[in-house]
């Protein structure tokens, strides 16, 4: 198997596992008692193993948002780019259909919504740019640069559990496209998840630009450049 497609299987299972559990765990959340903070960590630290386990393989993106910053920044060519995004999608799409053929129509299937989502477009599109910049600062830091060895997993873990406790009861604090589109086509409503792209996707431009080209430590742009252009 080529590299192009063990990566982009990768960002499928990956993608697959942060939505069955982020989602799974809202659906339930309840139900179960784990409330926000329960859900906020059921993110956290799937992302966090979703890292250790696929980071090598692919980078673990698992978000069309963090792809798009990574392509944006030139470490990352188009072609790849586009692969990743049609994997996160099918792996967010398959994990909510699992949802619900597992939960059937009880839950709401763990959407990414809350009470500036069907209200204020405006607010929910902002506030999703703001929490995705707070997490591709995380992951150029941790994991493009690795300026944290090996904890790169929690602390980006621990970056949207943060967002989620902060933005979750406002926008549902999805940061990432596939995570909404997945249960919202799966719960049968897609007319709110335009603000869960332009967000989301905004934030990630800004925050990876502006980490590549003011914030990215001088002693790695050289390396970083040069093994770019290898490829």
């Amino acid at each position: 198997m080529n590299t192009y497609a063990k990566s982009t299987l990768a960002e499928l299972i990956g993608t697959f596992t942060l939505v069955f559990i982020g989602a799974g765990t809202g659906a339930q959340a309840a139900a179960s008692g784990a409330g926000l903070v329960g859900v906020a960590l059921a993110h956290g630290f799937a992302l966090m193993v979703i890292i250790y386990a696929w980071g090598s393989v692919s980078g673990a993106h698992v978000n069309p948002a963090v792809t798009l910053g990574v392509l944006v920044t030139g470490r990352m060519n188009v072609v790849q780019a586009v692969l990743y995004w049609l994997a996160q999608f099918a792996g967010a799409i398959a994990a909510a259909f699992l949802l619900k053929y597992l939960f059937g129509g009880a839950t709401n299937l763990g959407i990414t919504t809350g009470s500036l989502t069907f209200i204020d477009p405006l607010k929910t599109v902002v506030l999703e740019a703001v929490l995705t910049f707070f997490l591709i600062i995380a992951v150029f830091s941790s994991g493009v640069i690795g300026q944290n060895g090996n904890i790169a997993g929690l602390a980006i873990g621990m970056v949207l559990t943060m967002d989620i406790l902060a933005g979750g009861p406002l926008t549902g604090a999805s940061m990432n496209p596939a995570r909404t589109l997945g249960p919202a086509i799966a719960h049968g409503d897609v007319t709110y998840a335009w603000m869960y792209f332009v967000g989301p996707f905004a934030g990630a431009v800004v925050g990876a630009l502006l980490y590549n080209f003011v914030f990215l430590p001088e002693r790695v742009k050289a390396p970083v450049e040069a093994a770019e252009r290898n490829k």
